[in-house]
């Protein structure tokens, strides 16, 4: 008889699923403002975790959402070469320890590598230098758990952001920690005419 995994990363099924994602976002962005901490530009970051076609995906522990993001096949962002699974609108439940961060940072490196990409991408918004408080101490946090700065720019969405990277590496007795029910990532819409 084998165990249940501990936590399960899967595509948010259910409109209850998806409402409770939008509302962790709408916590987060909160949160984070109340700290004075840079939100991501997006407008409605919550509507598109609202949103059946994106395929929306979240980290849960014993059926409770402690973090939510959008997966997607990317085959080429702009400031990384080639092909990769990129995180959008990564969010966590707020006052969470990093260990929320390090267990999908395992996830997704394994996730990308099953999926025969190189590489994990992401960004997070970074209004200010990447060398300024408080935006350096999450980057050191990231970098100790196997992300590397790529330097900031333009994100996908137009504002400045700190571009991350992962390398894609299996994982073989991950799924005893983290059980995986996500759907294979499709380009974002803009991106399938590119494709």
């Amino acid at each position: 008889m084998s165990l249940a995994a501990i936590y399960e990363v899967r595509t948010l099924r259910t409109d209850a699923e998806r409402e409770e994602a939008a509302a962790l976002v709408q916590d987060r962005q909160r949160w984070l403002t109340m700290r004075g901490l840079p939100v991501p530009a997006k407008a409605d970051i919550p509507a598109l975790f609202r949103d059946l076609q994106t395929h929306p995906a979240g980290l849960f522990e014993d059926g409770k959402l402690l973090a939510c993001m959008i997966p997607r096949w990317d085959p080429d962002l702009g400031w990384g070469e080639g092909p990769c699974l990129f995180l959008g609108y990564f969010h966590t439940l707020p006052d969470q320890p990093d260990d929320i961060t390090r267990l999908i940072t395992l996830w997704a490196s394994d996730f990308a590598a099953r999926l025969d990409l190189p590489l994990v991408r992401s960004e997070i918004s970074a209004h200010h230098a990447l060398e300024a408080e408080p935006i350096a101490a999450l980057l050191r946090r990231l970098t100790d758990i196997g992300w590397d700065v790529r330097g900031s720019g333009p994100g996908r969405e137009g504002a400045r952001v700190a571009r991350l990277e992962l390398t894609a590496e299996h994982r073989p007795g991950l799924s005893a920690l983290i059980g995986c029910r996500v759907h294979e990532p499709q380009p974002a819409p803009d991106d399938r005419a590119n494709a």
